[in-house]
């Protein structure tokens, strides 16, 4: 049985069901990750998730390894890239995670049009079908915080830069936008 389609825009029909790659080169093995992409795909699933920083948990050696898998996947299957819709995310700041553009110190204009050519570079695509913001720059509680601590606020960098670096990306088609 086909996983059922619908429209996430008006020019983007995915499956259902998306397939998140999260463990692909960490807890699964590149042949373990072509295996549950092929029978993904055989299925009728045609979207897949993926970011800069996985694998989890995260690793200065294994950074941006499943989208490497996810873009070696598209090319020895000789997938046309329209049959198939990618999404990625570009990670904010984060203390943690120093491998990713210095951590990244932020989330600006340069760091975000950085991350989009690795990912592209990656991927081994032209362009991301869905590009997130995997958490935003500005403080948040994260994994597992449960309280707003006041005290952990800090300079970020305003939406409109962020939302400007996204719109030229869309502009160069190395992201689509509202139509392809």
């Amino acid at each position: 049985m086909a996983v059922p389609l619908f429209n996430l825009a008006p020019d983007i029909t995915v499956s259902r069901l998306c397939l998140g790659t999260m463990t692909f080169g960490e807890q699964n093995s590149l042949p373990q990750s072509f295996e549950l992409l092929d029978k993904a795909f055989d299925s009728g699933i045609n979207f897949f998730d993926s970011a800069e920083m996985y694998p989890v948990p995260q690793r200065s050696e294994t950074q941006g390894r499943s989208e490497e898998y996810l873009g070696r996947w598209i090319r020895s299957r000789n997938i046309p890239r329209d049959r198939v819709v990618l999404a990625t995310k570009v990670s904010g700041p984060s203390g943690q995670m120093t491998w990713i553009r210095n951590g990244p110190e932020s989330l600006d204009s340069r760091n975000i049009a950085e991350a989009i050519d690795n990912s592209l570079r990656r991927l081994q695509s032209d362009y991301i079908d869905l590009y997130q913001v995997h958490w935003p720059d500005r403080y948040v509680p994260m994994f597992g915080e449960t309280e707003y601590d006041e005290s952990r606020i800090y300079s970020s960098v305003s939406f409109e830069e962020q939302l400007a670096a996204l719109d030229r990306a869309i502009g160069a088609g190395k992201v689509c936008g509202p139509a392809r």
